[in-house]
């Protein structure tokens, strides 16, 4: 599968996917994105002390936090960035998959879904550099894509009928 295709794909099981899963997908990624061993190479001198206890904030309480909260906290990081456009790319990640979900929660917007499925299929590349010709390859590529299409298409299976 091409990366174009890959991309073409995720949009549809977005479009597709019914509000619980998107939310499900959601929350399981932003929560992903935003991991400790993401954050290993950022440097203390990248954030304000401030901005540092905001994105700790964030982090702890994005599974909780309401859009109003998330907010409140990505302008705290926003403000204290120090890095002049060349900011970690664990910080990166983890601040735009904050700002994807808590867009969405704000608007019920399906892109920032797509945005934040995209973000994670990003990090994976970053990872392990995936062929743009085959970029379910790579055993982590393929699992990255299987974890968004079981996510997102959770609710359009029908029940498990074991032990029946």
């Amino acid at each position: 599968m091409r990366y174009d295709e890959l991309e073409a794909a995720i949009l549809r099981l977005v479009i597709a996917a019914g509000e619980d899963d998107l939310r499900a997908f959601g929350l399981d990624t932003v929560t992903r994105l935003t991991r400790d061993d993401l954050l290993d190479t950022a440097v203390d001198d990248e954030m304000t002390e401030d901005a540092w206890a905001a994105l700790t904030s964030a982090r702890e309480n994005v599974r909780t936090a309401d859009a109003t909260k998330l907010r409140a906290l990505l302008v705290r990081i926003d403000e204290g960035i120090l890095a002049d456009g060349d900011l970690d790319q664990g910080l990166l990640t983890a601040f735009t998959a904050l700002e994807h979900w808590t867009t969405y929660l704000e608007e019920n917007a399906r892109g920032e879904i797509y945005e934040l499925a995209i973000r994670a299929v990003e990090e994976v590349d970053f990872q392990v550099s995936a062929d743009l010709d085959d970029v379910l390859a790579t055993p982590e590529m393929a699992a990255e894509y299987a974890r968004i299409e079981r996510l997102l298409t959770a609710g359009l299976r029908p029940p498990s009928r074991e032990g029946t």
